[in-house]
């Protein structure tokens, strides 16, 4: 603990225990504030200003302290100073107050707090960040709630400092003056439970409510403002439209069909969306094959002399074509259509908030629906380098129409799609060179991992070119040229082909965001709230065209939302939970993570320890010469509570399921190593780095009195 924080807290225990040995809370009593009066009083006329002082002074220490007394100290400002100036002391004292108890608890618990509930507190703090004034002012106007515990409790939330003061002192404001004013009656007032009658009470109760109403009200005239220019029809053709028939946009349409409701899914291109065609499936298919021929090169490893392989780049690549047409049923227009779901093939352009204009072979027809779902996904971003136009470059939209192996492939980028299409060409038999402009590969993950998969990739004979930014694509003699910029000089890089992998851009254009004004977020997606709306209620917005997660389960994930809040939001609505979201990168060895890592755990300044098992040690990976890797876990200090787990080796993103699965449910680290794995398995080495954590934890003590009792036990 900072030496600051100690000393507040002694400060504040040495206040404290002042207050109560003085016993200084049986003089604010109503009954010797009744007794006292008259001296009081005096006092005030003598040295006016020299008693508003002391008041307020003793008035901001309760507060500050929370100590008991400010209800009888506020009846004092009333019966000392009248109703005027005792109600301008008491507000600005008890804002004061209020604000000194709100930053001690924020110094004081904030972070500890936030390091142990982080996930759980990740909703309220945006909704506080969002609209914590209307709250607190709701709360500061009705007594019911002790003032001293919305003091320390928004201390806990990021409400601005400056904001939880100006609400205190106007929400603080109407209960002020009703008991200063019963102060000015001090000899009526026989107890403090008669100031507030039921009829006053139920007043300041209508009064919490407005601020919610008024914030109620102003979101229906927002969206009768958003809406004005669009006549709303009478009745409508479907309860959703769904644009896109990518993994967000199937999910959605699913769900709708599902509920009974009548959906119309609309896709330009082809069903399955980018995952099936140009995404996951392709490229987990030619990863599989590659990952055979750097199995066959092993094979003396496993004990055989010799083994060869011979292949066609070509045939390799029509085995990926092949895998996606077994795949593609699953997402086709036949099964779409058996569940119920109207499937057009055709472009769509959002024409009003509740019409879509469809664009197909046969002409062009408009639909309308109560609510529209738009899962329109992104596309390869490609950098406006000088030269690269000159240059027939591949993404990972067209590279799947490659039929003959480049000899020399160029990457541009570090992120998954590149580190995962690097490998896998390297190990078909180009000759690849991967460029970064970060200081090293998989920019999101520890560097502990970024080292395992560089060292690999460079073992493989991939040239790692970290620290280096692409400046000029030039032709030279014929020949295809990166000039790089490291360390200050230009690189000369030659090669073939190009591959372009250095992101994905959300498609917002051409149909119909711009004209309708869709908001977009910073990140130049379809801006939404934590219910996938956009800035017009009835239209969502789901997967990569929404983000933040550029991942097929997410977007299926976005999508269940999605559809019910559209389908069911006038009844309830349902806030997406991001608080478990896993992903994997398929590499060799694979990279497999959920929750936080070590780099979000301190850019979040959130406290955490670090169990790890190195997997070189496992029985299974030893067997199976897959004896690399690791497994880390993050956890609260001093507790098995899972943070976020980050699994590199065979199978990662298999073996991760586990701690998704206990992460969701809040299933710590000592349930894992009392659950029964399978031997010889890699899911093992979950139970194992369990194991790590229990060790660390051990209770030393008690352990050295068992030893000394055995012992004891031996002599006996």
């Amino acid at each position: 603990m900072k030496t600051s924080r100690i000393w507040l807290m002694l400060g504040i225990a040495a206040l404290m225990a002042t207050f109560f040995a003085l016993d200084l809370q049986h003089s604010l009593t109503l009954e010797n504030l009744k007794a006292q009066q008259t001296v009081i009083s005096d006092y005030r006329q003598s040295q006016p200003l020299l008693a508003a002082a002391l008041y307020a002074t003793l008035y901001i220490t309760v507060t500050a302290l929370s100590l008991p007394g400010a209800t009888i100290l506020t009846l004092a400002g009333g019966a000392v100073f009248g109703l005027l100036w005792g109600t301008l002391i008491v507000s600005f004292a008890s804002s004061i107050g209020a604000t000194l108890a709100f930053l001690a608890a924020r110094f004081l618990l904030r972070d500890w707090v936030q390091s142990r509930f982080s996930q759980r507190l990740q909703a309220i703090d945006e909704g506080v960040s969002r609209d914590g004034a209307f709250y607190l002012f709701s709360l500061r106007l009705v007594p019911l709630f002790p003032f001293f515990m919305i003091n320390l409790a928004m201390g806990l939330t990021p409400i601005k400092t400056r904001t939880f003061y100006w609400v205190s002192q106007v929400g603080m404001l109407a209960g002020t003056l009703v008991y200063v004013n019963a102060g000015t009656q001090l000899a009526k007032i026989d107890s403090l439970s008669g100031i507030l009658s039921p009829a006053l009470l139920g007043s300041f109760a209508l009064l919490g409510v407005f601020p919610l109403l008024t914030k109620q009200m102003l979101e229906f005239i927002k969206q009768r403002k958003i809406y004005a220019n669009w006549p709303k029809p009478h009745r409508f053709d479907n309860n959703l439209i769904v644009i896109g028939a990518g993994a967000g946009g199937l999910v959605s349409a699913y769900i709708a069909a599902a509920v009974k409701a009548k959906v119309t899914l609309i896709e330009k291109h082809k069903m399955g969306g980018d995952c099936l065609n140009t995404g996951c499936v392709p490229s987990k298919a030619l990863i599989r094959s590659a990952k055979l021929l750097s199995h066959i090169k092993r094979a003396p490893e496993f004990g055989i002399a010799k083994a060869d392989a011979e292949f066609d780049f070509s045939a390799v690549m029509e085995r990926v074509q092949q895998v996606i047409k077994t795949v593609a049923p699953h997402d086709s227009v036949e099964r779409y259509t058996e569940l119920g779901v109207e499937v057009i093939e055709g472009s769509a352009k959002i024409v009003s908030p509740w019409a879509v204009e469809v664009t197909t072979v046969e002409g062009v027809k408009t639909l309308t629906s109560r609510a529209i779902v738009i899962a329109a996904g992104a596309r390869p971003f490609v950098p406006p380098i000088p030269g690269l136009e000159n240059i027939e470059y591949l993404t990972s939209d067209n590279i799947w129409n490659l039929r003959e192996l480049p000899k020399r492939l160029l990457v541009l980028g570090g992120g998954p799609i590149g580190c995962e299409l690097t490998q896998t060409f390297a190990r078909l038999g180009s000759q690849v060179t991967q460029v970064e402009m970060a200081p090293r590969l998989m920019l999101r993950e520890d560097p502990d991992v970024s080292d395992i998969v560089q060292a690999r990739f460079q073992a493989e004979g991939v040239a790692v070119k970290v620290n280096h930014t692409a400046r000029e694509f030039i032709i030279e003699s014929g020949e295809h040229i990166l000039l790089a910029e490291h360390e200050g000089q230009i690189v000369k890089i030659a090669f073939d082909k190009v591959l372009i992998a250095i992101g994905r851009a959300a498609n917002v254009q051409a149909y119909g965001v711009e004209e309708l004004g869709i908001a977009l977020s910073p990140r130049n997606t379809l801006e939404t709230n934590p219910f996938q709306q956009t800035n017009f209620p009835n239209i969502f917005a789901v997967g990569d065209v929404a983000g933040p997660y550029q991942f097929t389960h997410t977007a299926a994930h976005q999508a269940w939302y999605a559809a019910v809040n559209a389908l069911f939001g006038h009844f309830k609505k349902f806030r997406t939970d991001y608080s478990v979201i896993p992903w994997s990168t398929f590499t060799d060895p694979e990279v497999a993570r959920v929750g936080l890592n070590e780099l979000d755990a301190q850019a979040q300044n959130i406290a955490y320890e670090v169990s790890t098992y190195g997997i070189d040690d496992l029985d299974r990976a030893i067997a199976d010469g897959e004896a690399h890797g690791f497994v880390k876990v993050l956890t609260v200090p001093g507790r098995d509570k899972i943070l976020g787990a980050t699994i590199v080796g065979e199978h990662a993103g298999d073996l991760l399921a586990e701690f998704v699965l206990a992460m969701k449910h809040g299933i710590g680290l000592n349930k894992i190593l009392g659950t029964i794995h399978i031997y010889p398995t890699l899911a093992e080495a979950n139970k194992y780095v369990a194991g790590v954590w229990k060790r660390n934890h051990a209770p030393t003590v008690l352990l050295e009195w068992l030893g000394r009792y055995h012992a004891w036990r031996r002599k006996v």
